[in-house]
């Protein structure tokens, strides 16, 4: 059974960045599965943020966060990060890692098995 656990949210001012983590436990081969990054804001539905089938491969961004956010995994790590920067208020939300077992991503959260408990993340003016 994969566990993950979000960290690094937090208070952040416009403009400024953010380093999440994202902890892969339970799992022998994380490199077999595509990991990703939703965000779920207020009253919103769970939205797709950034997506990496294995390390070294190529991302995929949400339009929003294109050029400002950077996803990343450290499979020898069991680990996936995302680099966010010059934020704004409408980043705001909880994040959330989300795991599959395969190498093709989708960005409809309804494909994701695994998930972790979700880290806030809020973006003052």
């Amino acid at each position: 059974q994969v566990q993950l656990v979000e960290s690094g949210g937090g208070l952040v001012q416009a403009g400024g960045s953010l380093r999440l983590s994202c902890a892969a436990s339970g799992v022998t081969f994380i490199s077999m599965y595509t990991m990703v990054w939703f965000r779920q804001a207020p009253g919103k539905e769970r939205e797709f943020v950034a997506a990496m089938t294995r390390a070294g491969g190529t991302p995929s961004y949400a339009d929003s966060v294109k050029g400002r956010f950077t996803i990343s995994r450290d499979n020898a790590k069991n680990a996936l990060f995302l680099q966010m920067s010059v934020m704004r208020p409408d980043d705001t939300a909880v994040y959330f890692c989300a795991a599959r077992l395969g190498i093709v991503s989708s960005t409809s959260a309804s494909d994701y098995t695994y998930w972790g408990q979700g880290t806030q993340v809020t973006v003052s003016l």
